[in-house]
């Protein structure tokens, strides 16, 4: 039998990108385990892993715990568990595992392969933050079988940088998107019904929508700021999602006088009835490894305006959305005026979207998991 451990910072991750994989690699044979802070309070990772172990670390990178207290308990774990496989995301975890796991992978004839959900360095990064994280990803590539990267910038990059070698580097468009869920034709009319009622829509309301984590690098002011500039008391902004920044974002969208228009919904488990409601998908974010928010906006169909940055780029470009620059409001104040006022021409960009998302099916992804997965054990 196989075993496979997957690690993520926090539980979320597995939560909202893993569990398929899991699912499938279980339905296979496999044990799969899972490593996450806080794992085993989450009664969904704790039902759709074999196992699940909690492990003090933080998302801060400069928090002592990660390269103190963590290593040892996830040594002993793989050391008494055996796993053949451990797949590492997102940054935090990915480095202090493979800096916990360097000297026991020939010992233990373990594979690991790292996704990169984003690189810490970007085009347009400050450029002593950027230098040191390629430096640290170079360290950490050393004690890595297998780089995955999901955005065509990143795929260069870990290739100019030569963070691991070429033939253990591998592109993979993302983590998947369901289409048989993000599907327009799944969401019933009462249930965008329902969703305008709550927000107070008349019938000839407009929606925009965003989806993210109220952190700084999701840019929610730019959002609110373009919103207001439109002044248009036929449209509505909502967003979903929670975060550090929301009591703030509350305050501004007072302070320009469009707090009855701009609704802060929290965590909702109704995205695709959400996107299916709004004339348009927002997302505005200065960093992003593989947006899923777009991902899901294109699959169901919904207009969708993103910025220029990794990612963002690689799913819109080609007329499948509508681009803006980072931090410029007057133009995505423009992109929502023009997605509010050519029906015709959103439709259009939406076909091409429809068309584009296709190469980004979850079972495409699951599949591309395999291969590779065999290609480490084989190997």
């Amino acid at each position: 039998m196989n075993r496979l451990l997957m690690v993520t910072t926090v539980p979320s991750t597995l939560r909202s990108f893993l569990l398929p994989f899991a699912a499938h690699f279980r339905a296979q044979g496999w044990q799969v385990d899972a490593m996450a802070c806080g794992i085993s309070a989450n009664p969904e990772c704790v039902e759709g892993f074999d196992r699940v172990w909690d492990v003090q670390w933080s998302r801060n990178p400069l928090d002592p715990r990660n390269l103190l207290s963590a290593p040892p308990v996830i040594r002993e774990i793989v050391t008494r568990e055996r796993y053949d496989l451990v797949h590492v995301h997102t940054p935090v975890a990915a480095f202090v595992t493979r800096y916990a796991l360097k000297d026991l992978r020939h010992q233990l004839k373990l594979k690991v392969i790292y996704t990169a959900h984003g690189f810490h360095f970007f085009e347009g990064g400050n450029p002593l933050k950027n230098t040191a994280f390629i430096n640290l990803e170079k360290s950490a590539g050393k004690w890595t079988d297998y780089l995955v990267t999901i955005n065509h910038e990143d795929q260069e990059a870990a290739v100019n940088y030569q963070l691991l070698a070429a033939d253990r580097c591998r592109y993979m468009p993302g983590i998947g998107v369901d289409l048989k869920y993000y599907n327009r034709h799944a969401v019933p009319e009462s249930a965008i019904a329902q969703v305008r009622q709550e927000l107070g829509l008349g019938s000839r309301d407009r929606l925009l929508l965003s989806v993210a984590e109220f952190t700084a690098r999701k840019h929610h002011v730019d959002a609110i700021a373009a919103f207001a500039k439109l002044a248009r008391v036929d449209v509505h902004l909502a967003f979903a999602g929670s975060g550090p920044l929301m009591d703030k974002m509350k305050q501004l969208a007072a302070q320009l006088g469009v707090a009855n228009r701009v609704h802060f919904l929290g965590n909702r488990k109704d995205i695709p009835v959400l996107m299916s409601a709004a004339s348009a998908n927002i997302l505005v974010s200065a960093q992003e490894g593989l947006p899923r928010c777009v991902l899901e906006s294109l699959a169901l169909a919904t207009p969708t305006i993103g910025t220029k940055i990794r990612g963002t780029q690689d799913l819109l470009e080609g007329g499948c959305g509508r681009l803006v620059d980072v931090g410029d409001v007057d133009g995505l104040g423009a992109a929502m005026s023009w997605v509010l006022d050519r029906p015709e021409e959103s439709i259009n960009m939406t076909k091409l979207g429809s068309e584009h998302i296709a190469n980004y099916d979850l079972n495409s992804i699951v599949q591309m998991h395999e291969q590779l997965y065999a290609e480490a054990l084989g190997s």
